[in-house]
């Protein structure tokens, strides 16, 4: 078919013609699809962006298919900062250049006219196309031709993998808050940041804070004739163009780039049982962090706490709690039973002196009722004191059934284990008796368990004694997992055959109050201002 025949073939329905956003790729011509040349060649008239210059990438990319006879229409934005005298601001000057950009392309399509606006990189990826899209597409024949994006592009010029196996890629605008940067890139296994330029400092130091910095790569330019790349904690900022990225890569290659002399390494290591004499010195760069996994499922993990899992070398925690934490190639998981704590601390912390990145799991927040403590009393004394630990906090169960229920924590309120197996029970209906006295919310951890049946039925007696029997009580059951349940009773109601391990209790002070709403549902809220005396 010739080229002519082609372009017949496009010819436009019911006198209109047909528009193509066109992806170019990330800059090298050599990179564009068949399908892009095909469009550039066939079209009546190609347009792209350019900055006042007049100068045009996208342009430059395209170059060797323009025909003498292809009408250009060169849409130059009028600002390419934020400085703008338009009384509607930067968003104001680019809307009316966009509308003002579209209406000249309708001009073409309705006068019967092909039209290619060129895009780098893949016109609906951050592409300027995509605001003639948005007004055009639903107008005219459209058809978008991908092209290869600055990621693909850079990712390959390192020569590092993204993202393998079940990782998680993040493409991230430079343009964002240092602290959403810093929290997305945390929370990822891999992530892009594009829009560099005069963002370069933000984006670094985002980096730095969410541990990231060490792995990220600079590339600039990518396939481009001034093509640059590096390590991002090398580069001079003011050398940073706005065509630039940095990448932060898979971490499955970074941690073992070789499996097989991984494995023979690992089983060359004796095993963490066997200890490090008292008097040796611990392996530069352990570190053990302990890492609060919320009450249930990744909907309840921070982005610190769900980067901080995937960074590790080693998982150690109590076998429910390791099971919510996703399987990484390269990983070894340690879990053990749930009443060793001190046993699973000391383990984490010597597999740290040997070198090795550790994450000590706790459902809830880990320093309440869980393994921080453990973790940093083992960590206080000989041989252990020369090791990194960190704690990063999780969402409290209380917190979690007390959002379920509505706002019974909205004033002061204490927190209490029930459990007499750390300490006795004298000790705790002591201090259920001084709560309950100064009228104070109770969150009752740990109620009952298979062991322990009558500790709820004592607790309720004695509150009852400084309390209405009509005192609202939250009994919330596996908050945020598959069995939950939340149920609002009478203090005088409460049956502790309702009650397990993986129930926590709220009960209301006398301010609290639970109210029927209108769609039925139940609510218990305490007010924030306390009556006078």
């Amino acid at each position: 078919m010739s080229e002519q025949q082609e372009r017949a073939a496009d010819a436009p329905e019911h006198g209109t013609g047909r528009l193509y956003g066109v992806g170019l790729g990330p800059g090298d011509p050599s990179l564009m699809t068949v399908r892009a040349v095909e469009v550039i060649t066939g079209a009546d008239v190609v347009a792209y962006h350019s900055a006042q210059h007049g100068r045009s990438i996208a342009r430059a990319i395209a170059e060797r298919h323009l025909r003498p006879d292809h009408i250009e229409e060169r849409l130059v934005y009028p600002v390419t900062t934020e400085s703008t005298d338009h009384p509607g601001g930067y968003r104001g000057a680019m809307e009316d250049f966009y509308a003002e950009a579209a209406a000249r392309l309708a001009a073409h399509l309705d006068a019967g006219r092909t039209v290619a606006v060129l895009a780098e990189g893949d016109p609906l990826f951050y592409g300027s196309y995509m605001h003639m899209h948005k007004r055009l597409a639903d107008r005219y024949p459209t058809e978008v031709i991908p092209g290869v994006t600055s990621v693909s592009a850079a990712a390959a010029r390192t020569g590092s993998p993204l993202v393998e196996a079940e990782e998680v890629l993040t493409i991230l605008p430079g343009t964002l808050p240092e602290e959403e940067l810093a929290a997305r890139l945390a929370g990822t296994d891999s992530a892009a940041v594009l829009k560099l330029g005069r963002t370069f400092p933000t984006v670094r130091r985002a980096l730095e804070r969410s541990g990231r910095l060490a792995e990220a790569r600079y590339v600039e330019r990518a396939t481009m004739g001034a093509e640059r790349t590096a390590a991002l904690a090398d580069v001079d900022p003011d050398s940073v163009p706005y065509f630039s990225m940095a990448l932060v890569p898979s971490r499955i290659g970074a941690q073992r780039p070789d499996p097989a002399a991984g494995e023979a390494r690992r089983a060359a290591e004796p095993a963490p049982s066997d200890g490090l004499a008292t008097g040796d010195e611990p392996v530069a760069g352990g570190e053990v962090v302990v890492v609060g996994l919320g009450p249930a499922g990744p909907m309840w993990l921070t982005p610190e706490a769900r980067g901080a899992l995937a960074a590790v070398d080693d998982l150690v925690g109590y076998t429910t709690y390791l099971d919510r934490v996703p399987v990484r190639p390269g990983q070894r998981r340690h879990a053990s039973d749930n009443k060793v704590e001190a046993v699973r601390a000391e383990f984490a912390l010597d597999l740290a002196r040997r070198g090795r990145r550790v994450a000590v799991v706790s459902s809830g927040d880990p320093g309440v009722f869980a393994m921080a403590t453990a973790v940093l009393e083992a960590a206080s004394v000989a041989p252990y004191r020369e090791v990194p630990v960190r704690v990063l906090p999780g969402m409290t169960a209380a917190h979690a059934a007390a959002a379920r229920a509505g706002a019974p924590l909205g004033h002061d309120y204490a927190v209490v284990s029930l459990s007499d197996r750390l300490k006795p029970w004298e000790v705790i209906a002591e201090r259920l008796h001084a709560a309950a006295a100064a009228d104070l919310v109770l969150a009752l951890y740990n109620p009952g368990s298979r062991s322990r049946v009558w500790q709820v039925g004592k607790a309720r007696e004695l509150l009852l004694e400084h309390r209405a029997p009509d005192t609202p009580v939250v009994l919330g059951r596996d908050v945020g997992g598959p069995e939950e349940s939340v149920r609002i009773v009478r203090l005088a109601d409460l049956d502790p055959e309702q009650v397990d391990m993986r129930t926590i209790l709220l009960v209301g002070s006398s301010q609290t109050r639970a109210v029927r709403r209108g769609d039925g549902t139940e609510v218990v809220w305490t007010p924030r201002r306390y009556p006078p005396q």
